[in-house]
């Protein structure tokens, strides 16, 4: 409703300002003055080719009177000869009367409304040359209104007499319209006035229309997919060279009068193409029988008429008689697949273009004197609604864009909330299936180390006193070992956050105790260590049993007095030594009894490390190698146990 109420507004705005325009136009014409010479004299000489017009005209002899405007019924003969100094021409003169003017020593103007000529012409005042447009113009004074400063012929007095001459192709061309005189305030509000509607404002539009056509061409290169954006420059390219023509000519142009004309007649058949493809895109109906009809007619005529074959401004009813047709089929089609389609845009388009096909008819009966030349030409004004209309369509194509966007953003963030609230309930839930993983793995890791840690210490020490050695057994020994597995497998669950030297420190507060009940010294040397990425509660239970069993070794079977430990990283790996000063034993041996140094292999290798005896000249020298990143584990590895 909001946007429809704004559309509304917009075209209030236009038809408001359309009529302020006229009504001011109207009482600014009012206010002009100067006196209007409507009373002449007219002869003509046939000639051949162009010539140069005399410095003076002097010796023209005195013609007909008429009555000013004056127009005659232009010959559609085409020429035989088509080089322009063979062709035919005619010399037109008019002898125009000045009444006596106020000698106020004020400057006068002369202004013309419209002149019809496609070759020069000289204003003479009082016999001497006082303006010349340049020769062979092919359409002088079609348009625009002429304004020229007079000199005054002697000291003190104005012109009493105005001669004009024009020189034209023999039967076109030669009409004029009435002649003001004036000073400048007489006359500038009639000749601004015109020049700004009939001139300026068709020729603003037009290349207002080309520069946003050429910014739609930059859009169309990135988006080649949206076609509108191509349509709109190729139409406001077609319509700029259709209006080429209202607003140049009075100075001499960059290509020759013969391309300029083939320019301007045949634009009309490419600006019939590019509305109807433009429509095409708005009703969504392509139509390729009714493109390729327009392409052979249009194309047809646009070789056709090509310089050097046939000449466009002398077999102009063809020309205008299929551009009518064509026009009607296009603008009433365009119109019915609108209403099927119920494309409001389209509908606008069709119907400015039927409007414009009307409109043209009355433009064609004032290019061929048939009305008033002192009429304005109207498709000057269709021009600028084509431009403010396709302004008005890009707009609510964008703005229609910009509502789609709006509306796929709101969904796309929707559907994200949605989505994201699916995925929090599902981490919600994998959360919670990792926390009873977790939790069962835990009890998992528990039950097997209590089971081969102190499970296996209590039913060791159960067999021995059912035996017969059950008196020699060290009943205190075993309950310090079972604890010491006790202890050790709850120490395995503190968490110790990558942190060798932490873990060991616990390992250094439980064993110290027994190993000072047994007479025997440890001594620490820890330096510091990296962080072991890998390092968690499992894989510091395998740690924490790997050198329990090294002390349990030193106690039972060294006799040493003294235990050194000492940890150093060593490029890539992390070396934890244990070295004593007892008897020592020689590693490369069969063990006799126990499964002590086997377990500490397989635990050493399921952490990705190693354990080395090192040489030494007293006792034993264990080294346990851990790697500093994350280890990578063999099958065999992964499933040791204690």
């Amino acid at each position: 409703m909001a946007s429809s109420r704004r559309a509304w507004a917009v075209r209030a705005a236009w038809v408001a300002a359309a009529l302020i325009t006229v009504v001011l136009a109207f009482i600014i014409q009012g206010l002009g003055g100067g006196e209007r010479i409507t009373a002449a004299t007219r002869i003509t000489f046939a000639t051949v080719g162009y010539q140069p017009p005399p410095p003076t005209s002097a010796g023209v002899p005195a013609g007909a009177s008429v009555q000013l405007p004056y127009s005659t019924a232009p010959l559609w003969a085409p020429s035989a000869q088509k080089a322009p100094e063979h062709i035919a021409t005619q010399v037109t003169w008019y002898a125009l009367k000045v009444s006596p003017l106020p000698d106020d020593g004020r400057q006068l103007y002369l202004y013309i409304p419209r002149w019809k000529s496609d070759g020069t012409l000289a204003i003479y005042a009082d016999g001497r040359m006082v303006y010349q447009s340049h020769a062979n113009l092919q359409w002088n004074g079609t348009n625009q209104p002429l304004w020229i400063a007079l000199p005054r012929t002697t000291a003190s007095h104005p012109p009493a007499r105005l001669d004009l001459r024009l020189q034209h192709v023999r039967g076109i061309g030669g009409a004029f319209s009435s002649v003001w005189i004036g000073d400048y305030l007489q006359l500038a509000p009639r000749y601004y006035v015109r020049d700004f509607f009939q001139v300026r404002l068709p020729a603003f539009s037009a290349l207002a229309f080309l520069v946003t056509g050429v910014f739609a061409l930059f859009v169309w290169f990135s988006r080649r997919a949206e076609r509108i954006y191509g349509l709109y420059f190729l139409t406001s390219a077609a319509c700029f060279l259709r209006m080429l023509h209202t607003f140049v000519g009075v100075e001499p142009l960059f290509i020759s009068d013969a391309w300029f004309g083939w320019i301007t007649v045949d634009s009309t058949f490419w600006m019939i193409l590019t509305l109807h493809l433009f429509g095409a895109e708005l009703h969504r109906a392509r139509q390729p029988r009714l493109t390729g009809a327009i392409l052979i007619v249009g194309g047809g005529w646009t070789i056709a008429t090509l310089p050097g074959l046939l000449d466009p401004t002398l077999i102009a009813g063809p020309i205008y008689a299929n551009m009518l047709v064509l026009g009607l089929v296009v603008s009433l089609n365009g119109i019915r697949e609108a209403l099927k389609a119920q494309s409001r845009l389209a509908l606008m388009l069709s119907t400015w273009c039927l409007i414009t096909i009307v409109v043209g008819v009355y433009d064609l009966s004032l290019q061929q004197n048939l009305v008033n030349i002192e009429s304005v030409y109207l498709t000057n004004f269709t021009g600028v609604g084509f431009t403010l209309l396709f302004w008005y369509i890009m707009l609510s194509h964008y703005l229609e864009a910009l509502e789609v966007a709006t509306r796929a953003k709101a969904d796309l963030a929707q559907r994200l909330a949605q989505r994201e609230a699916e995925l929090t309930a599902s981490h919600a839930k994998l959360r919670e299936v990792e926390r009873r993983e977790l939790l069962h793995q835990e009890r998992q890791r528990l039950m097997q180390d209590m089971h081969d840690g102190l499970g296996s210490t209590l039913v060791g020490a159960l067999r021995a006193f059912e035996g017969d050695r059950a008196a020699d057994l060290d009943a205190v020994g075993i309950l310090r070992g079972c604890i010491d597995d006790l202890k050790l497998t709850i120490d395995s669950m503190e968490p110790v956050e990558t942190d060798l030297v932490l873990l060991l420190a616990t390992l250094r507060f439980r064993l110290q105790p027994r190993l000072e009940a047994a007479g025997v010294k440890l001594s620490w040397d820890a330096g510091e260590a990296p962080p072991l990425e890998w390092l968690d509660q499992r894989h510091a239970l395998h740690i924490l049993r790997i050198l329990q069993e090294a002390f349990a070794n030193i106690l039972k079977h060294s006799g040493a007095r003294q235990v050194t430990v000492s940890v150093r990283a060593e490029g890539d790996q992390v070396l934890v030594r244990v070295q004593d000063d007892g008897r020592g034993f020689d590693p490369t041996l069969p063990a006799r009894g126990g499964r002590g140094l086997t377990n500490q292999l397989r635990r050493a290798e399921a952490i990705g490390g190693a354990i080395l005896w090192e040489p030494s000249a007293r006792g034993a020298n264990l080294a346990l190698v851990l790697p500093i990143s994350k280890p990578r584990r063999s099958a065999s590895a992964a499933a040791a146990t204690a």
